[in-house]
């Protein structure tokens, strides 16, 4: 099997930005730390939030396809810092976005392309989450598919719910929806056959997330599509690197 080949930091960044850019997005450079204009959140604590504006209507985005490597600060994740092989409070987010323009079938095909030719890890290497649907919304079956015609196997593809594979404000009204979350396997387990993305074991690390916001959730609870489709992504850059380095950990 092949090993996914060394790059560095600074060769990574480089590497997605031009990868995007060579897709017709504009690259934008990180912003603050420190939020500007939005009383929501201390500090910026992922690539999507300073991008909140063009989301929301309040601003017009510059393009409809925009890309960034943000620097971020999570402090929610105090907690595993030093317990888990992958949790950082500081980390560079590598993230794409669509406003209004392409969807889950360019979204997924990009996504797959940088990892398996632009950075070499082999595909059998990735799994993948989607949404399995519940009995407010219907299972993301068009991710899954596209997973399928990109050529990753069924056991290759898990189906989990509204906890792990769903993006949306918690208890609030808003734009939302269901994601597919792309993860590298370690290749060994302490908890046999059954083991999937949702153990935290350490075999699977999650490295990119794609979010399709598709819908609206109304005051009554209800989900209604959205006329304008945004995709949000964020990879982060240590738990790649760790990766294409050969490490356990994003402190190596």
């Amino acid at each position: 099997m092949k090993e996914p080949q060394y790059r560095g930091v600074n060769e990574l960044r480089r590497m997605f930005l031009e990868f995007f850019e060579s897709k017709g997005h504009l690259a934008m450079k990180s912003f603050s730390l420190v939020p500007h204009n939005d009383n929501s959140l201390l500090l910026i604590n992922s690539g999507m939030a300073p991008l909140k504006p063009y989301f929301t209507g309040q601003e017009i985005p510059p393009r409809k396809r925009v890309t960034t490597c943000q620097k971020c600060i999570r402090t929610g994740d105090i907690e595993n810092i030093g317990k888990t092989a992958r949790h950082g409070t500081f980390f560079e987010m590598l993230g794409n976005w669509s406003l209004g323009d392409y969807f889950k079938q360019k979204s997924i095909s990009m996504s797959f392309e940088f990892l398996t030719n632009y950075l070499q890890i082999p595909a059998e290497r990735l799994a993948v989450t989607v949404f399995e649907g519940d009995e407010l919304v219907p299972p993301d079956v068009e991710a899954e598919v596209i997973w399928k015609n990109i050529g990753l196997t069924s056991d290759q593809i898990y189906r989990y719910g509204r906890e792990d594979n769903w993006w949306g404000p918690a208890g609030q009204t808003g734009p939302c929806g269901p994601d597919t979350e792309i993860f590298y396997d370690m290749g060994k387990s302490k908890c046999g056959p059954k083991c999937g993305p949702s153990c935290h074991c350490g075999k699977y690390v999650e490295i990119w997330n794609n979010v399709f916001m598709q819908y609206n959730k109304e005051a009554d609870g209800t989900f209604t599509e959205l006329k304008q489709k945004n995709v949000d992504t964020g990879m982060g850059l240590e738990r790649v690197l760790t990766i294409l380095n050969g490490k356990n950990n994003v402190y190596d």
